[in-house]
């Protein structure tokens, strides 16, 4: 079976967990994308170069989830050539025998436009910020609330401005707001809307 679930959203609205969740309870794989342009922007150097030669065992690095490597992120994911370069590994990814779960900022609009179900998770800034700044503290960074509110909102602009792939629901997403609901809550709204596409 071929079937794709494309789950898009800004940064800390919930995308990942939710993801994760989906594709354990259906037997999916499952692509963070993030992690790719994470990995192209820490291997420094010629971001394209980078990007060309990724490997999976790329995505295994330890410090991916940093902010500065997500910082990294959206600056090379700006770059139309490391976006067309990383495009075809998603494709083959999303579209293989079994099932497949992506999440990122361009699944639904740009990488899989005929994914059976597409989600665009988000939530308010400052509930995205908060959860972002839990995260950065309980892994050891020292970084201040507002600083980590700062950096989203220009991380939202710079992804949603850009020439290639902005960041934005598709126009047949379903939109899931996070911000008044429990990780339980999100993760089984989201499991029913596949339910329902696969009945059909």
């Amino acid at each position: 079976m071929i079937f794709t679930v494309a789950i898009d959203g800004p940064a800390a609205a919930g995308k990942g967990t939710i993801s994760r969740a989906v594709a354990a309870h259906f037997g999916f794989a499952h692509l963070d994308t993030g992690l790719l342009y994470r990995a192209v922007g820490a291997k420094g150097g010629d971001a394209v170069a980078a990007a060309r030669a990724l490997a999976p065992a790329d995505l295994e690095r330890g410090d991916l989830r940093s902010a500065e490597a997500g910082a990294a992120a959206s600056r090379v994911a700006a770059i139309p050539e490391v976006r067309q370069a990383l495009v075809d590994f998603q494709r083959d990814f999303a579209r293989a025998e079994g099932g497949a779960v992506l999440d990122g900022r361009d699944i639904g609009t740009v990488i899989c436009p005929e994914a059976e179900v597409k989600l665009f998770v988000t939530a308010s800034d400052e509930v995205r910020a908060h959860r972002r700044w839990l995260e950065l503290r309980d892994s050891g960074e020292a970084v201040g609330e507002a600083e980590v509110l700062a950096q989203l909102r220009e991380r939202d602009r710079r992804d949603s401005e850009r020439a290639a792939a902005p960041m934005k629901p598709a126009a047949d997403a379903v939109l899931l707001d996070t911000s008044e609901l429990s990780i339980d809550a999100a993760v089984a709204k989201a499991i029913g809307y596949v339910e329902m596409k696969l009945e059909r």
